[in-house]
């Protein structure tokens, strides 16, 4: 099985750390993994602000780099998401829906594809809290959502009951958005302050050293409200503590 590897623009410039960490354990899990050096932006902030005709170029681009590859692996569920639900500014070409049926984000490749059941190098000895972005969570379904009172599951949570020593504590509404939602933040800054902010003390406040996520974006929003409130809490990708980072 061929895998490229697709960095999101975000963690490329801001986090290549967790981009580093997701090209180290496909690896170690004994994968040909190849990262294309001209890619770019897979295309979601255009078409998440409704600018669709805008995100073509960039879609073009995408497939003319992955469409060579038996699957494409990103650690990045909103991009993921683009890719296999809204990646329609391009003529529908077999190469085309070949990548977007082709397409996943890092847990649910693990999960689903690799069915792993172990990381024997890994060891986080820290209380963490798990955020899930919207998403991961309800478009990408890694794991249950509370308001359809479903059966509960979590991709993410399986993978990481799987790494010695971690801890997990669980905040009071661990369902709700963190305010980030791309250009939301943006155009609604107060409102995506204060639900970062609502986040972060949520999790903090439940016993987390960390949070953790499979999206970037979503904890550098938190980040960000933690630092300017002064609450002493951390954040690391879930690709860097099932690469066997320790802090």
């Amino acid at each position: 099985m061929k895998i490229g590897l697709f960095i999101p623009c975000y963690i490329d410039a801001f986090y290549p750390q967790a981009g580093i960490a997701t090209l180290e354990l496909l690896e170690k899990l004994g994968l040909d993994v190849e990262y294309p050096l001209d890619q770019t932006c897979c295309g979601q902030p255009m078409g998440n602000s409704g600018c669709n005709s805008d995100a073509a170029a960039a879609e073009a681009l995408f497939v003319r780099n992955f469409a060579r590859f038996d699957k494409i692996v990103m650690p990045s569920g909103s991009c993921t998401h683009h890719v296999r639900d809204n990646f329609d500014a391009i003529p529908q070409t077999d190469e085309v829906r070949h990548v977007r049926e082709n397409t996943y984000e890092l847990v649910e490749f693990l999960h689903d594809i690799m069915k792993v059941e172990e990381f024997p190098w890994a060891e986080f000895n820290h209380s963490v809290g798990l955020h899930n972005s919207c998403g991961t969570l309800r478009a990408l379904r890694t794991a249950s959502m509370s308001e359809l009172g479903e059966k509960p599951f979590s991709k993410p949570m399986d993978l990481l009951s799987k790494v010695k020593g971690i801890r997990f504590v669980t905040p009071k509404r661990p369902d709700e958005c963190c305010g980030f939602g791309g250009t939301f933040s943006v155009t609604e800054e107060a409102v995506s302050a204060r639900m970062g902010l609502d986040k972060v003390r949520d999790h903090y406040q439940a016993g987390a050293d960390y949070i953790v996520s499979a999206d970037s974006s979503c904890m550098m929003h938190q980040q960000g409200c933690a630092e300017r409130a002064g609450i002493p809490i951390r954040f690391i990708h879930i690709a860097q503590i099932l690469n066997g980072a320790r802090a």
